[in-house]
């Protein structure tokens, strides 16, 4: 077997994260998608230019998201003959897209790949119930004006009811927020912990902003040059005043909106190469993808919704030989803080560590200040499939700047998995 190529993480472009129903009101995944894609290829003198493979997707998807992938990548001006994959794993999306190229670059089928997610809840689909829906397909193949009205026979306007997107579980009928109360029960994670964790999240990323980490990382889109959510003013005492959001009524609710993620648009790109095709067109290798595990977990039956990450990132950790003592930062996607504080408080944990994740000793425990210290999605704010490539491009920047260090990524997602990868510094 050939010996695998390393996988560089050359740059990546985002557009500035919006909070829902303002900015990007009227953008979509297509539009924000071919405006990060546009802007990586301005950035890297790219237009023109065949890539290897474009994998993107959304999470929030309507019918007309067809192809989202190629149809992005034509539009922002590349190659046509650079090919575009749609895939989708929920929350870890593009970092699941990063992985596949990954993969395929290090094994030398491909040079280059583009991994990308977008997201809009502002453009969320909205589809009628299944009798009314039947009742269009039946009009769309009738052959006469009798066969259409035929079927309309006994239609009743209640069926003109537009059925609410939801983002409850299926297996469950929960809700990502009511699932995490329960982990934070299960865990003893505190209201002020959840809060100390939030406002550790907004300041950091307002020092990133301050220190010009952001400047070359964002593409304006409609109007905006950052991100809405970020709140250089955030205080425990302004925390300390929100309700809870997903438990009101039983008095002990701990989840808030300022300690869990808003619903957000935007759309990230990360761009992935061969080393030798970097080197050939002068472009910068930030750092290197090294490796990636994904992982699921019973949450139906238990375990807990957004656990999975940890069985990811051990595994992960025990196949590379790595462990904790190994990994000079860690950015740990902040769906909420209190899922992120319960993953901590479990890779700590004798028990859990033995009989979920199959260890002897602890996996834990992780130094704060090495946690998430440009800011995370608590602050920044949380376009589900875009998040990854986000937090990749970050991390990617971050060891840029920082010789020998090495960084671990780990996002949650519904349907009770997990994404992970490692980074290392390209010096």
């Amino acid at each position: 077997m050939a010996e695998l190529r390393k996988v560089a993480i050359v740059g990546s472009a985002r557009i500035p994260f919006a909070r829902g129903n303002t900015a990007y009101v009227e953008e979509t995944n297509l539009s924000m998608l071919g405006t990060v894609l546009a802007g990586l290829a301005d950035k890297y003198g790219l237009k023109g230019e065949k890539i290897d493979e474009v994998v993107a997707g959304a999470v929030i998807g309507h019918s007309r998201d067809f192809n989202l992938a190629r149809e992005a990548t034509l539009d922002a001006g590349y190659s046509p003959r650079t090919p575009g994959t749609t895939m989708q794993i929920a929350c870890g999306t593009s970092l699941q897209a990063a992985l596949v190229l990954a993969a395929k670059i290090a094994s030398g089928e491909i040079d280059s790949g583009i991994a990308a997610g977008s997201d809009t809840v502002s453009d969320s689909p909205i589809v009628f119930g299944n009798k009314f829906q039947h009742r269009l397909l039946e009009v769309n193949k009738a052959r006469s004006t009798g066969e259409k009205f035929k079927a309309f026979k006994g239609f009743s306007f209640g069926e003109l009811t537009p059925v609410a997107p939801s983002v409850n579980e299926p297996r469950t009928g929960l809700s990502m927020g009511q699932h995490c109360e329960l982990m934070a029960r299960e865990w003893g994670i505190t209201r002020e912990a959840q809060d100390a964790l939030a406002v550790a999240s907004h300041r950091n990323a307002a020092k990133a902003y301050d220190e010009g980490f952001h400047d070359d990382l964002l593409v304006p889109c409609a109007g905006l040059v950052r991100d809405n959510n970020v709140r250089a003013d955030a205080n425990i005492e302004k925390m300390a005043t929100l309700k809870p959001a997903f438990d009101k009524t039983s008095g002990n609710g701990t989840l808030t909106a300022g300690n869990s993620t808003p619903l957000t648009d935007g759309a990230s790109a990360v761009l992935l190469a061969s080393e030798e095709w970097a080197k050939a067109r002068g472009l910068p290798i930030l750092a290197y993808l090294t490796t990636g595990r994904v992982a699921g977990n019973d949450f139906a039956h238990g375990e807990g919704l957004l656990m999975a990450p940890t069985i990811a990132v051990s595994e992960m950790l025990a196949r590379a030989g790595l462990s904790f003592a190994d990994i000079d930062y860690f950015e740990l996607h902040e769906a909420f803080a209190a899922q992120v504080l319960s993953t901590l408080k479990a890779w700590e944990d004798a028990d859990y560590c033995k009989t979920v994740l199959g260890r002897d000793t602890v996996l834990g425990p992780v130094d704060p200040a090495k946690i998430n210290v440009k800011g995370s999605s608590l602050a920044y704010g949380h376009p589900f499939a875009a998040t990854g490539a986000r937090i990749l491009g970050l991390t990617a920047k971050l060891l840029s700047t920082e010789p020998g260090k090495r960084a671990l990524i780990s996002v949650c997602t519904a349907g009770g998995q997990g994404v992970t990868a490692i980074v290392e510094s390209a010096a």
